[in-house]
């Protein structure tokens, strides 16, 4: 099997790896297509101390499982539970003791010609959705978990901190809201791309201190977070979407006094995700910055890493 390795924070291609084999439970899937996510990134930057293929945004054809799976389109929930721990009892599956994460934990991801999955953790796609847009629907269901977690109404105002990959989604995702939504960037076409959306873009230096209801932080460095801190008002609330590969330096006591909420958000719903983009409630094809063979993943890799790219994506086939 071909696939992309990452060991000792280097990547490189392999081509004799053994497909891996579905154990009960879980299915056999047929890579498509897969999304180069900044974790990807994080990962390659020591973030988290994985050996093996990464990767985790996917679309793919289900070859071994259920028969009502077998042959069809699907994408896949990441995290890979035991259902048995205390943590899974109480509800909180995405958080289980024991679990693996695709392409992150202990289990090998999407950046090959195949992976397993459990497969209660598959999704069909619809017929009529195009493999290069329903492998957004990790990175769509990542941003709409913030509104799991925290009701954001017409009244609200909220800054998005980041115009990258994850920044745009979530931008996206919140003007079906009505909030008063501004996103703070640094680059001057990811900010028209949203422009174009009809979603109003400030500079840094413009944003309004101590002013916002919401701040959402996924743009990975330190600067950011102060960014997003200073604009909230008191007893406002920050969402942090970023990994880290490096420790963030955090005023604890201002956080204290202007008693902020602080929410982590990561893992989010499907089947949102899916409607959103089967209605072209988001459209997402304008962030795609490129698209690889899997042969050249190692070079999809470092587009990615160039500061003007958004979305890379490598393709099976």
């Amino acid at each position: 099997m071909l696939a992309l390795w990452l060991e000792n924070q280097q990547l490189a291609l392999c081509e004799d790896l053994d497909a891996p084999r579905a154990t009960p439970g879980e299915s056999l899937v047929r890579v498509l297509c897969a999304g180069v996510c900044n974790t990807d990134l994080e990962l390659l930057r020591g973030y988290y101390p994985f050996t093996g293929i990464p990767g985790h945004e996917f679309v793919g054809v289900v070859e071994q499982g259920p028969t009502d799976l077998q042959g069809r389109r699907v994408v896949g929930e990441i995290n890979a539970v035991c259902g048995e721990c205390a943590t899974c009892r109480a509800g909180r599956t995405t958080h289980c003791e024991r679990r693996t994460v695709l392409g992150i934990v202990g289990r090998h991801g999407a950046f090959a010609e195949y992976l397993t999955l459990p497969s209660a953790n598959l999704h069909l796609v619809p017929d009529g959705l195009p493999d290069e847009v329903a492998v957004f629907t990790e990175p769509l269901a990542a941003a709409l978990e913030i509104q799991q977690q925290i009701d954001i109404t017409p009244d609200d105002r909220v800054l998005v901190a980041g115009d990258g990959k994850l920044g745009q989604l979530i931008a996206r995702s919140l003007t079906p809201t009505g909030c008063e939504l501004r996103v703070v960037g640094r680059r001057a076409e990811k900010l028209a791309l949203l422009e174009q959306a009809g979603i109003r873009c400030v500079a840094a230096e413009d944003v309004e201190q101590r002013s916002f209801d919401v701040a959402i932080e996924c743009t990975g460095n330190p600067a950011g977070f102060d960014l997003a801190r200073r604009a909230l008002r008191p007893r406002g609330t920050l969402v942090l979407k970023s990994t880290y590969a490096e420790k963030l330096t955090v005023d604890a006591a201002s956080l204290v006094v202007d008693e902020i909420t602080l929410v982590g958000s990561r893992c989010g719903p499907f089947g949102p995700a899916l409607q959103m983009l089967s209605e072209g409630t988001i459209d997402p094809l304008c962030l795609v910055h490129g698209r690889y063979p899997l042969e050249h993943a190692v070079a999809a890799f470092e587009r990615a890493k160039e500061p003007d790219a958004l979305k890379i994506l490598v393709d099976m086939t």
